[in-house]
């Protein structure tokens, strides 16, 4: 091995050295300024006086962009990590089996789709019939009253016959599930203890994106464990039936960490680290937590009356994307679009119809659908709330008292619709009396055959089309009466089977 000298030149040479070189690969203009802070400490253990060099300017620079400092996590870990436990939980579910009598493959299979979004709190084994395992599962929970209240998350005990808690100082308790909600994924457990560190609860609606955040759970395992990140985008509605508005992030989770806390620089926690993105099962640079505002309304119901009310609107809605925004003479496509009315229902009492596009919630914007679900979702059963909707061309502005999601389901109403324009590409007839009773509707036309710009846009024969740009139709006169005026393309609701929604068919 050869052993190459190392010379050793003056701080001030090797920082006029650095400026040049800078310079000639442009990071910074020829004749530009640089300052050097270095954050070494002196003898004394005090930080040293900042070191500063400058290549003299040829002319006048603009000022230097001001330093950003790192933020220290040290402190808020060591005051938290005594009140962030570690949930081992046992219990059993069904496996299927194959022909020879083997357990087949867990839940998720080669199906990358299925994996889009996992929990995180470690295998539990799969739901299918068979015969029934046991099995284990880990995640983490944190303090939040002195006498033992744990929140986590709901996928972390379910299913669970003995759930235990861990200590930072090592302690074990049986621990009793007070409540779980599934639909925002919370869970509270109580413990048999007291004088117990505890966690302080921020609020989640004061974070930003860009923000730092940290986290600290059990992730495979291993006890307070402290990761960090920032915060990639809020209010994230994700491919599942919780309507949770997630905080999403670039914070390290991996199994085990479902149900830790997720902590502001303020050392607060502003949300429960609930899953991730990944096609593995390993963390891929994307996780979401559930925001803590949300969270702790949830707890309080679960700590009250072992159970959470969920308020409910009553609509079935879509992204309107610029073929609904075209069709509706929308001068952006946003907003969320009504498809379907549920007969009966808070939405249905309050007027709206399928086909109005719900553009504000009390006065908050609506970009995505996914917005309308997340705010409803955070609301309570018995809020009035106010949304801005436009309908045939203007805004209309309706008031509703929300009903409780408990409610039983009533029969969807019928009259949906939107659609396209130039030729459409249908074999349209209208629905006989006793098509009409057995699909439950009063309006439509059966598609019999599908072609052009329709069936590219993915209209099928055996469709039924209920109406065109938000108008029943009930002849094939009344469909081309609305092409003819569209412009650019056209709304079409299309019921298939039980399920009603919209397609946009670009027109011309």
């Amino acid at each position: 091995m050869e052993h190459q000298e190392q010379k050793t030149a003056s701080p001030s040479l090797k920082i006029k050295r650095t400026v040049a070189a800078l310079a000639a690969i442009g990071v910074l203009g020829a004749g530009g300024a640089m300052v050097v802070h270095q954050n070494n400490a002196g003898a004394n253990g005090a930080p040293a006086a900042p070191v500063a060099s400058a290549v003299a300017p040829a002319a006048a620079t603009a000022a230097p962009a001001p330093l950003v400092a790192l933020p220290d996590f040290s402190q808020i870990a060591a005051r938290n990590s005594p009140a962030v436990v570690n949930i081992s939980v046992t219990g059993s579910t069904k496996v299927a089996l194959d022909n020879s009598g083997q357990a087949g493959a867990d839940d998720f299979g080669n199906d990358p789709f299925l994996e889009f979004f996992r929990r995180f709190q470690g295998p539990q084994g799969g739901q299918r019939g068979g015969r029934d395992v046991p099995t284990h599962g880990l995640g983490s929970g944190f303090i939040v009253s002195p006498d033992g209240v744990i929140m986590t998350n709901a996928h972390v005990v379910r299913d669970a016959r003995e759930v235990t808690v861990k200590l930072n100082d090592r302690r074990e308790f049986r621990a009793k599930v007070l409540g779980s909600d599934p639909k925002t994924d919370i869970a509270v457990l109580k413990i048999d203890a007291s004088n117990l560190p505890v966690v302080p609860l921020g609020h989640s609606n004061d974070l930003k994106v860009g923000e730092w955040v940290l986290a600290i759970g059990s992730p495979y395992g291993f006890d307070s464990t402290v990761t960090a990140g920032v915060v990639s985008a809020k209010g994230r509605s994700l491919p599942d039936d919780s309507n949770v508005p997630f905080i999403q992030t670039d914070v390290a989770v991996n199994p085990g960490n479902s149900g830790g806390p997720l902590f502001n620089t303020r050392g607060e926690v502003v949300g429960i680290n609930s899953q991730i993105y990944s096609q593995t099962g390993g963390f891929q640079g994307l996780s979401f937590a559930i925001p803590i505002d949300l969270a702790g309304r949830i707890k309080d119901q679960i700590v009250a009356t072992g159970k959470a009310s969920h308020a409910k609107l009553g609509v079935t809605v879509q992204e309107v994307n610029q073929g609904f925004a075209d069709s509706f003479k929308l001068a952006t496509p946003e907003g969320a679009l009504v498809a379907n009315v549920e007969r009966g229902s808070p939405a249905d009492k309050a007027g709206l119809k399928s086909g109005d596009v719900i553009r504000k919630m009390n006065g908050e914007r609506i970009i995505a659908s996914g917005d309308l679900p997340a705010m409803v979702g955070i609301a309570l059963p018995g809020d009035k709330i106010s949304m801005d909707v436009w309908r045939d061309g203007k805004i209309v502005t309706l008031n509703v008292t929300l009903g409780n999601a408990a409610d039983k389901v009533a029969e969807a109403a019928p009259e949906h619709g939107v659609a396209g324009k130039v030729k459409l590409g249908l074999a349209l007839r209208p629905l006989q009396s006793d098509e009409k009773r057995e699909a439950g509707i009063s309006a439509g036309l059966l598609v019999e055959d599908a072609g052009g710009a329709a069936a590219n846009a993915g209209v099928q024969p055996g469709d039924v089309l209920l109406s065109v740009n938000g108008r029943p139709v009930n002849t094939v006169e009344q469909v081309r009466d609305v092409v003819d005026k569209s412009a650019k393309s056209v709304a079409l609701l299309i019921q298939r089977g039980p399920d009603k929604i919209f397609i946009p068919v670009r027109l011309g």
